[in-house]
């Protein structure tokens, strides 16, 4: 029996016109915001407002405001930029490793993970500008000749993330921008204000929809994804060298590289999602963004968490079976010491909650999946919680062990760094389309060749 191949190609509920794909997508950008926007932004400039405060506070004070102690002198600020480097990961996953492997599923949500990963570095890049303690002096980070004859210490890991954090950024940013231009094209060809069609007219560098237009475009886009597909893993692997490197029970090992990047993955997946959610039901584009691809997703959560949840316990083989006793009582410490409420609730989030995954009805239900992905990203800071603040706390002198308590203001700037975040994320819904017009319209029934077992 003939094949129809062409309904393999099509993941857009319902067979929908090209002009109300187009339509849908781009109404956000063409119409007023609504009440439930500005109460949203309000929100969300209310945290970031917060945030700056407590930030400027920092700078006047100094860092003596946060709860960092001897030893814990990494605490909230190292957390939250882990954590928010890894909520990056998923949009570089999403759009470009998932693009050279054809998964025609990643149309629907590759854009708003694409712009997702640009907001979670500028937020992470925040944080090692800030926990130095002089934010002015930031500029000797950078490798250039100065009057002092100063040069940076590249055998240091911090000055790793420097050039890698700084580099995901570039090629992300351009690998964002790239896939922007045919729909900036669109969108200048449908809007009447002057003003817009001139800011989409430099915006799309002329483009004009002609064939030439599109090899090249296809050229670069490919080659992008290619180079950027490597900055997956080695971001968050250089950044798991901050730790890897040291000398200190619980960071020395070769298991973090692999570790953080799956779980800078899996907890990027969680936030994409948790943001999707909303921007189907708000926009009215479930049948862009499906059930379906919402499934896909919680598969890629649970194969992530799984790998979490093994690397967990391989940490503790390793600290057992090393025979080194301060490896062994790190790992007891993390489960049964002071911090055990901390270790429990990562445990509880990561390895625990995913699972549920495995079971159909859970992973295709809206309110589950969202109250997972909750669970999820709550728990994946916790991991960067433990890892670094029980490390540290109990240091190779007892005499030094102390107890490590954030303080409101460490509170405020995390609190910060989400109003910053979710901020950037609003007004891009309305400043730009959050779905790629153009790649939705190529997985659309009817918009490919047929073949029916060699028959026209």
């Amino acid at each position: 029996m003939d094949k129809d191949y062409s309904k393999e190609l099509s993941v857009i509920e319902g067979k929908p016109s090209l002009a109300t794909i187009t339509h849908d997508i781009s109404v956000p950008m063409e119409t007023m915001p609504n009440k439930a926007f500005y109460i949203a932004l309000s929100v969300t400039l209310t945290f970031l407002g917060i945030g700056a405060f407590c930030l400027i506070l920092t700078f006047i004070y100094g860092i003596g405001l946060w709860g960092n102690n001897n030893p814990v002198g990494w605490a909230f600020d190292i957390v939250n930029f882990v954590f928010w480097i890894g909520i990056g990961h998923a949009g570089t996953l999403i759009s470009a490793i998932l693009f050279l492997f054809r998964q025609k599923w990643r149309t629907g949500i590759a854009r708003f993970a694409e712009a997702m990963t640009i907001f979670a570095v500028m937020t992470a890049g925040l944080f090692p500008l800030i926990h130095v303690g002089r934010p002015w002096l930031d500029g000797y980070l950078l490798p250039h000749p100065n009057q002092h004859g100063l040069w940076v210490n590249f055998t240091s890991p911090l000055l790793w993330d420097v050039f890698a954090v700084s580099t995901y950024a570039t090629v992300s940013l351009i690998f964002w921008y790239v896939g922007l231009i045919p729909d900036f094209a669109t969108l200048r060809d449908r809007t009447t204000n002057n003003i817009k069609k001139l800011i989409y007219s430099v915006l799309s560098f002329g483009w004009r929809h002609s064939n030439r237009h599109w090899q090249h475009y296809e050229m670069v886009y490919l080659i992008l994804a290619g180079f950027a597909t490597p900055l997956v893993l080695s971001v968050h692997t250089i950044v798991s060298f901050d730790f890897a490197v040291s000398i200190l029970p619980g960071w020395h090992t070769t298991i973090f590289p692999p570790y953080f990047v799956a779980g800078a993955v899996f907890s990027g997946f969680a936030m994409v999602q948790n943001a999707l959610i909303f921007i189907r039901k708000v926009f009215k584009l479930e049948y862009i963004i499906t059930l379906d691809t919402l499934e896909k997703m919680n598969k890629i959560m649970l194969l992530t968490g799984t790998i979490v949840g093994y690397a967990y316990g391989m940490e503790f083989f390793i600290a057992w079976y090393s025979g080194n006793p301060l490896e062994l009582f790190t790992f007891v410490n993390r489960a049964f010491g002071d911090y055990a409420w901390a270790y429990w609730i990562m445990m509880t989030c990561n390895v625990f909650s995913p699972q549920l995954f495995w079971f159909k009805k859970l992973r295709r239900s809206i309110p589950f999946m969202f109250v997972v992905a909750i669970f999820v990203n709550v728990g994946m800071w916790f991991e960067r919680f433990v890892i670094i603040v029980t490390s540290l706390s109990r240091d190779f002198l007892p005499s030094s062990w102390a107890y490590y308590k954030p303080t409101l203001i460490d509170g405020g700037i995390l609190l910060g760094s989400f109003g910053l975040f979710f901020t950037l994320v609003l007004l891009f819904t309305k400043a730009m389309p959050v779905i790629s017009i153009a790649e939705v319209k190529a997985v659309v029934d009817g918009s490919q060749p047929t073949h029916h077992g060699g028959h026209e």
